[in-house]
């Protein structure tokens, strides 16, 4: 019996000694696998600031305003009756009395009727030590008088050296020397989540400093700009000032905020530094930017419209319409055609061409891929400069009489030759009547139907053919002509 009271004591021994053995290594590799788990905290930007806050500059703006001669100036008390007429007009006489003859008298001096006022406030930032300034174009435009405020309180007059609305940038100098300008960065090597700065004077607080971080890259908002979004706090005042990274580098130009009250909610947008200083140059040595264009209208690529034309995945931009006698007619660019490459850069959104042939130089002879047909073609386009405006043609109703309606709900008919030849297009059919997938897919009366997926639509007869002979499973790509641009449309036939 003893011996077995033994036995059972040791047996509870070796199992304490065993589970404490498991305990203690369970405990060790705790604390290993959190040793090994980096500790993140809040940087501390005050170096950042220090070595930065000193190039921004607190920028204000005035501009002359027409005022009106007021009764109670000097001369105003000459005529007892001259304060009713400031209120109610120049002919305004008491009963029984003759107006004053007021309209004869000499007009008041210049400085009576225009006064400077107070225009705005902005930010800007160093960019040379011989005094160019980089800031929005919308902080100094209209303005009659520029005045750069340094962080020690020295004030300078500037001069507007040029302006680039499209980008909303402008260049600005002063008269000093010896400035401490701010490094430009690489805005290609931001990243989402990184922490940035900005620095500016949001409502006239000069040097104010806020913080956050990347919230995305290449934000479209339908400017042609591929923003940077943050979540750094940016107010009325901000604009033009830096968007600094934490190796004091400026990585942008804060420009504007997305807002349902007009102040700061949580989206900021800056302009990347790369695309900035691409027009600093031209600014400097021009006082404008040249952009290269090519003469085509574009529109996105929808995943529905990339499968049926054979293109696969949605990229590139889809050619609405081409400027005849323009650079890209010229090369044979057609209504239709997707460009997906540019001087061997990849369009992957559709924005990105504008970008990329404005940046080119006119004269330039570039490469251009488009696809067509289901295969790739390679063109060469002499790029021209951006004009100022472009003339469109409008539809007209068609005149012969249509068909009957088919499986895309289209009543169409053969395209008149006079409205051929003023919209400079071959073949097709003009829609009568639309109803059913059509009229869903916003195809409407008088539009011009070019092209069914991959072939060219002749006449009203080829085109019935055509629908006829389409896959009722899946969308077709209708290629439509209307006010001088075409589109490409998804409609699936109906069963």
């Amino acid at each position: 019996m003893r011996s077995a009271c033994m036995s059972v004591y040791k047996f509870r021994q070796f199992l304490f000694l065993v589970t404490l053995g498991i305990v203690m290594a369970c405990a060790s590799m705790a604390s290993m696998a959190q040793a090994s788990v980096p500790v993140l905290s809040v940087p501390d930007f005050t170096e950042v600031v220090a070595k930065t806050e000193g190039s921004v500059v607190n920028i204000r703006t005035t501009e002359t305003v027409p005022v009106r001669p007021s009764p109670f100036g000097p001369g105003g008390g000459s005529d007892p009756y001259e304060m009713f007429r400031w209120f109610f007009g120049p002919d305004f006489a008491p009963p029984g009395m003759q107006p004053s003859p007021r309209r004869n008298a000499p007009a008041p001096s210049q400085e009576e009727q225009e006064r400077t006022v107070p225009r705005g406030v902005g930010s800007g930032f160093i960019i040379s030590e011989d005094g160019y300034i980089l800031t929005n174009n919308h902080v100094v435009e209209g303005a009659n008088g520029i005045f750069v405020t340094m962080t020690d309180g020295k004030e300078y007059t500037a001069e507007i050296i040029g302006t680039d609305p499209r980008t909303d940038i402008a260049l600005i100098k002063i008269d000093a020397k010896g400035l401490s300008p701010l490094p430009i960065g690489d805005s290609k090597q931001l990243k989402k989540g990184q922490w940035v700065l900005a620095i500016g004077s949001p409502f006239g607080l000069d040097s104010t400093v806020t913080s956050g971080i990347v919230s995305a890259i290449n934000r479209e908002t339908g400017d042609y700009l591929p923003f940077i979004q943050t979540d750094v706090a940016v107010n009325p005042g901000n604009s033009g000032g830096p968007l600094i990274n934490l190796a004091g580098e400026v990585v942008g130009i804060n420009s504007q905020i997305i807002s349902q009250s007009g102040g700061f909610m949580g989206i900021s947008l800056a302009i990347p530094i790369d695309e900035v200083m691409r027009v600093v140059e031209q600014l400097k040595d021009h006082g404008k930017v040249t952009r290269g264009r090519i003469g085509v209208q574009i529109g996105q690529v929808s995943s529905d419209v990339a499968k049926a034309i054979g293109l696969g995945d949605a990229r590139g931009a889809m050619v609405s319409s081409v400027e005849p006698g323009g650079p890209a007619a010229d090369a044979g660019v057609r209504s239709g055609d997707v460009i997906t490459k540019f001087d061997d850069k990849e369009i992957k959104h559709w924005t990105d061409l504008p970008r990329i042939v404005g940046a080119t130089k006119p004269g330039n002879r570039s490469e251009i891929e488009v696809w067509r047909k289901g295969k790739s073609h390679s063109l060469k386009v002499k790029v021209g400069e951006m004009p100022s405006s472009t003339d469109t043609v409008a539809a007209t109703a068609p005149e012969s009489k249509g068909t009957a309606a088919d499986s895309l709900g289209l009543t169409v008919a053969d395209v008149p030759a006079t409205l051929r030849e003023r919209a400079g297009i071959k073949g097709g059919v003009q829609v009568s009547q639309v109803q059913g997938p059509s009229a869903v897919a916003g195809i409407a009366p008088g539009d011009i139907i070019l092209t069914i997926n991959n072939e060219d639509i002749e006449n009203a007869a080829q085109f019935a053919k055509v629908v006829k002979g389409l896959d009722k499973k899946r969308a077709a790509a209708v290629l439509i002509w209307r006010d001088g641009q075409t589109q490409w449309v998804p409609v699936t036939p109906a069963k």
